[in-house]
């Protein structure tokens, strides 16, 4: 994924160090309540990274089976964690409405277990949430598993296939003391979008059609696409692209859906669950040269927390995993996008029907 879709990382990295750690001068305690979340159009998909019916850019990654997770830290919090301890969970989440969506599926999972969640949602890019996690001002972050392996390790070349993508994830990981659970079947991918008249009037298609007319192309996503692998670096080095020029937006989210039906800009990033793809007629690119990789959700966790927590928190975490599809995440993010219905609600809904909480 996906991911990253921003507040301002040095605002949001001093009020995390008075979540329990981090090297930022003392501030204000980061509310647990979510503040408003952008209406991120893709959130009415994934929006993770997808449309009504997502379309994972790694074909293998939508209908593959969850693996089970093989770090040994977490069989490890399993056995300590048989006395039955119910710490409290610090969640993170990305400043986009899908990834509140995923904090509110998983949170509320384990407060129906007994455990109590403090929520940390919309706090802004990976640059800021990752590192929260990595001092241990959050105990776990519903994360993207290709985009999230990227981040951590520059050099790791990656996956489509799911399986051997967490497996590559773990071994990252493994040196910052955290674990990336079982993956869900659900995929959220960055997908690149043009209005339906360009799409008829050049004749695009795919990502490879762009090739003769970006130098007349202005490229717009949110402000870090230009450093990632699996954006502006990307489509230069797979696609060879160089637009005309990026305009830095949001991260799929509704100034990006503006400045492309505006025609401000020509290309946009928007998550392959954005539901804005279909509601506003925009042609989303096939990845032909298969840039994007296995982009599925994952939950990661410290192994601190694992060593502590019961048996049932990897089992309800793998759970609510299990049951989360390309297709039912973008049918969430279409609610909270689209719809304009509370994550909480959103969520809430979805777990019942699930037989996931009572």
């Amino acid at each position: 994924m996906r991911s990253a879709k921003w507040l301002a990382p040095i605002l949001t990295t001093l009020a995390l160090a008075a979540c329990g750690g981090g090297a930022a001068p003392s501030a204000a305690p980061v509310s647990s309540a979510p503040p408003p979340a952008a209406s991120k159009p893709a959130a009415a998909s994934t929006a993770a990274s997808a449309s009504a019916s997502a379309k994972p850019a790694a074909s293998t990654a939508a209908s593959a089976k969850p693996a089970a997770s093989g770090a040994a830290a977490s069989g490890a919090g399993a056995a300590s964690g048989a006395a039955g301890a119910k710490p409290t969970v610090r969640i993170g989440g990305f400043n986009f409405p899908e990834s509140s969506v995923l904090a509110e599926l998983y949170g509320q999972a384990l407060e129906g277990a007994g455990y109590k969640v403090d929520r940390h949602e919309n706090l802004g890019s990976r640059e800021v949430v990752e590192p929260a996690l990595e001092k241990g001002d959050l105990d776990m972050v519903p994360e993207y598993m290709s985009t999230l392996l990227l981040f951590v390790d520059k050099n790791a070349k990656g996956s489509s296939d799911p399986a051997e993508a967490q497996k590559l994830l773990q071994t990252a990981l493994t040196p910052k003391n955290l674990t990336v659970l079982d993956y869900s079947p659900a995929v959220d991918t960055n997908g690149f979008a043009v209005t339906k008249a360009n799409a008829d009037k050049y004749k695009l298609a795919k990502m490879s059609d762009l090739q003769p007319v970006a130098p007349q192309f202005i490229l717009g996503g949110p402000p870090e696409c230009p450093q990632r692998p699996f954006c502006e670096v990307g489509l230069q080095n797979t696609y060879g692209l160089k637009f005309k020029d990026f305009k830095p937006l949001d991260a799929g989210g509704p100034l990006t859906v503006a400045a492309l039906k505006g025609d401000q800009i020509q290309v946009g990033l928007l998550f392959t669950t954005d539901p804005s793809i279909i509601t506003n007629n925009f042609v989303e690119l096939e990845d032909d040269k298969h840039l994007q990789q296995a982009d599925n959700v994952a939950p990661v966790v410290r192994n601190d927390l694992l060593s502590k927590a019961a048996p049932d928190f990897k089992t309800t975490l793998n759970a609510v995993s299990a049951k989360l599809t390309t297709a039912s995440l973008t049918d969430l993010d279409k609610q909270v996008g689209v719809d304009k219905k509370d994550a909480k609600d959103v969520a809430a809904a979805w777990l019942k029907t699930n037989g996931l909480v009572k």
